[in-house]
């Protein structure tokens, strides 16, 4: 089965702008896909790096629901190391867009070419949790996101795959 329709069969949709799996997890299934900074109509696709995983979706999704987003944004703050790494997660991140986009700035003009992780306008203040651990994944030694995941508890199922693959489809 190809990435992309085990991408579909693990978000339930066809994914928009799909490039490539960027990180598998422990199974070896797609975990974080790669996205074009543009979908196929030049719509700004802003998340470059995106979870697939149900399991670390619901993982990283229980950490925002108890104030995650509010403690790492103070974290990131307050602790200069965690800023400076952010900082240059940031600015990979753009590059990485820019580089991808090409010559290509869609109908945005290459505006959001220049967001944060997860699309951000204003990179300091953390809004999706998710895009971080996607990006620490797909870019290791990104201290924040990497945090952010260290602290997700049981991020990985322990008894196997937790994608729904059909066997017969393979």
């Amino acid at each position: 089965m190809e990435d992309r329709d085990l991408v579909e069969r693990q978000i339930g949709r066809r994914p928009r702008a799909f490039r490539r799996v960027a990180f598998r997890c422990p199974f070896g299934m797609p975990a974080v896909t790669e996205q074009e900074p543009y979908d196929a109509c030049g719509a700004p696709f802003p998340t470059t790096y995106y979870l697939t995983c149900r399991h670390v979706i619901a993982a990283v999704s229980r950490l925002e629901a108890a104030g995650g987003v509010e403690r790492w944004s103070a974290a990131v703050a307050t602790d200069t190391e965690l800023a400076a790494d952010l900082a240059r997660a940031t600015k990979q991140q753009q590059q990485i867009r820019r580089t991808l986009a090409g010559s290509s700035e869609g109908a945005d003009h290459g505006t959001s070419l220049d967001t944060g992780i997860g699309g951000s306008r204003n990179p300091t203040q953390l809004k999706c949790l998710h895009a971080h651990v996607a990006f620490a994944l797909a870019q290791p030694g990104y201290l924040v996101g990497e945090g952010i995941l260290a602290e997700a508890v049981d991020p990985w199922p322990a008894d196997g795959c937790c994608s729904p693959v059909d066997e017969r489809a393979t």
